[in-house]
């Protein structure tokens, strides 16, 4: 028969034990969450950067003028920094867009644009607000994104 101060500690060792791994999954699945949650934030913050690109370019297309914005945008998405970044292939033109302080292709999330443009430039969060801008030159549409505290 165990003697009644071993079972005090094997019992207190198991509550200990357990405790720990209920603090390291409760840890855990709060992480995961600020993740998820940070990711939505961008995946709408692109989203929204793409639907002002396409309404510039089918004003610009209509009425064959130039037009410019200035988009205020938050500094960070929760503690992380983001980029934004406007390309185009021969046959599509994407708005993309990742967590950190410099644009990767093919990284991060895509969202499409009317093609038929040369889309270029690129922003990178706390560099004041994304500017826009539209041209047409001859038949080819431009749409160039930078940050606003970059001098042209």
């Amino acid at each position: 028969m165990p003697s009644i101060p071993s079972s005090y500690l094997y019992t207190t060792f198991a509550v200990l034990t357990v405790s720990s791994l209920l603090l390291l999954s409760f840890s855990a699945y709060t992480g995961v969450l600020r993740v998820s949650s940070e990711t939505r934030k961008l995946e709408g913050l692109i989203d929204h950067v793409a639907s002002i690109t396409t309404e510039l370019l089918v004003l610009s297309m209509v009425t064959n003028a130039s037009s410019e914005i200035q988009l205020p945008m938050p500094e960070s998405v929760g503690d992380r920094y983001y980029w934004l970044q406007l390309r185009n292939d021969s046959s599509s033109a994407w708005l993309e867009g990742g967590f950190g302080n410099n644009p990767v292709d093919g990284a991060g999330f895509r969202v499409y644009v009317p093609s038929g443009i040369l889309a270029e430039g690129h922003y990178v969060s706390g560099h004041g607000a994304a500017q826009l801008e539209c041209y047409s030159n001859l038949s080819l549409t431009h749409m160039v994104l930078s940050c606003s505290s970059e001098g042209k």
